[in-house]
This record gives structure tokens, sequence and C-alpha cells, in this order.
């Protein structure tokens, strides 16, 4: 073969992996990064399809494929450098991979988009480490959260509508923290940090929410009061959590998945990994 047609070819096929008969798109539109181009028809949320991310020679994802359904929670477990995070910070665009592919719902490319565009477009993403404003109360925080002119002095100034303050009264029910909205966001507990920080995000109506290790460093009963928090998330949204607690994941999970050496390594009922002698041999073991 003359490297004239090899190039060919393998242009070609580029095009093909980056084209699926069930997806349509056009990367020159703008319009397919705003929520109104989102298309979740084909009951899908995410779509990460041979993902890979290298570190100096060092897979830290290595042809992961993943897909998240419209409306369920989905936990993630793994070992420590089992590509967790760094899933994360692609679906999130904080890193751009070396090759594959990642969809929000069935038209928008997340790897053609920004940090900013990707959570206008309604992902939301709870680091491990709460970071609320901690000089500021429960009810500002979320007050400046909204999805408004984000500019300091127009978030200082403006007056709330009375749909932005019943959508805040909403969130604070929904996170069991209406009665701390006069608090000092500094001044919570481990517990009421997580819930405040997730409230952060709901208060900007994402389709797909991203959480790690949200009961780290948590009381037995805020656990449970996480659990139910979570749970109740879903439906209206997509889930996906990243926790270590192996009984919290049990308590809220339909589906887990396991990433091992950045693969998914096994997915299904807890009672399906817990039965997979891969998972028991990587990961379980040492949980």
């Amino acid at each position: 073969m003359n490297p004239v047609t090899q190039k060919m070819q393998q242009m070609l096929q580029r095009t093909r992996d980056y084209w699926r008969t069930d997806r349509s798109w056009d990367i020159a539109n703008p319009h397919l990064r705003s929520r109104d181009a989102l298309d979740f028809s084909h009951g899908i949320a995410l779509y990460l399809e041979g993902i890979t991310v290298s570190f100096d020679g060092f897979r830290a994802l290595n042809d992961l494929t993943l897909y998240v359904r419209t409306g369920e929670l989905r936990c993630i477990i793994g070992a420590n450098g089992a590509g967790k995070t760094t899933m994360m910070d692609v679906i999130t665009g904080k890193l751009r991979p070396d090759s594959g592919q990642a969809y929000f719902g069935q038209s928008m490319n997340l790897l053609a988009m920004n940090e900013s565009e990707i959570s206008e477009a309604g992902i939301g993403r709870k680091f491990q480490k709460p970071t609320v404003l901690a000089n500021f109360s429960v009810f500002d925080n979320l007050e400046l959260s909204l999805r408004m002119d984000k500019s300091v002095f127009s978030s200082l100034t403006a007056r709330l509508t009375g749909e932005q303050r019943d959508r805040i009264e909403e969130v604070l029910a929904i996170v069991g923290m209406t009665e701390d909205r006069h608090l000092i966001a500094g001044n919570l507990s481990h517990g009421k940090k997580q819930w405040l920080e997730i409230g952060i995000l709901l208060i900007q109506d994402p389709y797909l929410l991203l959480v790690e290790a949200p009961v780290a460093g948590m009381t037995v009963e805020g656990t449970e009061l996480s659990a139910e928090l979570l749970v109740s998330l879903a439906g209206e949204r997509s889930v996906v959590v990243v926790e270590h607690d192996m009984e919290f994941v049990r308590s809220i999970a339909r589906t887990v998945t396991v990433l091992h050496q950045g693969s998914v390594l096994a997915e299904g009922s807890m009672d399906e990994i817990q039965a997979d002698a891969r998972v028991r041999e990587v990961y379980l073991g040492k949980a």
C-alpha cells in the first residue's frame, strides 16, 4: 500500500471512529454547546468511548468505555490510581484525553467544550473536599450560585425574584438545610458542608451530577442521611458517585462500575460485583 493510500485510509477510519449512527452532531455549530441542544432521547446521559489518558507513559485511562443512563444513580469504585478522578476530569473538561469520545446526550461533544461551557450545559461536580464560601451564610452561598449574571457587583446587588427565592427554598428543603439558612457556612459540620455543596450544584439545575467521596469523614447518621439524599436526587437527573465506603455503596447502588488500571473491570449489581473473582482479587480484598 502506497503512503498516500494508507494516509487516506487512516483519515477515513478516524472519521468512522468519530461518527455513530445513533448520534448526530456538528462540531462547528455553537448551538450544540447550549442546553437547548441536549438530546437524551436514546436514554443515555453520558457516553465515554475509548478514552485514553497518559501521563509520562503511564495510562491513567486505558481505552475506557462507559455509558450512564438518564436518571440513574451509578456508583464507581476502584483502588487508588484506578482512574476515577481522571475520568471525572475528562467529563468536566479539566483534562483532554489522548484519544476517544465523550458525549453528553446524543449531540453534545464534551471534548469540544471548555469547563465553563460544560458546567453551563448541565454537568455539576462535587469534589471530595467541600468548597463552600466559608464567610457567607448558607442562603448566600445558594443565592450567589444561581445561574444569573456572575459579575461580583451584580451578584451582590441584584434583588432576587420571587421565582429565584422559591428555587433557593426548594433546594434548602432538598438538602435538609432549611433551618440552617442563616448559619455561616464555615461554621457548619463537615457533613453539612457536603450537603451545602450539593445544594450549590443543584441550584444550577444540572442534568448530570458527579459526586466524589460524599461520606468521607462523616458520622454514621450523616452517612445514612447522605444516602437518602443521593437516592432522592436520581430520577430527575443522573448521579454518578465515586466512593470507597462499600457499605454506603451497597445502600444506594443499583449499578456499580469497577475501574482497574484505567479500564472497566466489571459492571453490575453490588451482589454481582462482590461475587466477581476478579474484583475480589484486585479491589474488594483490599477495600
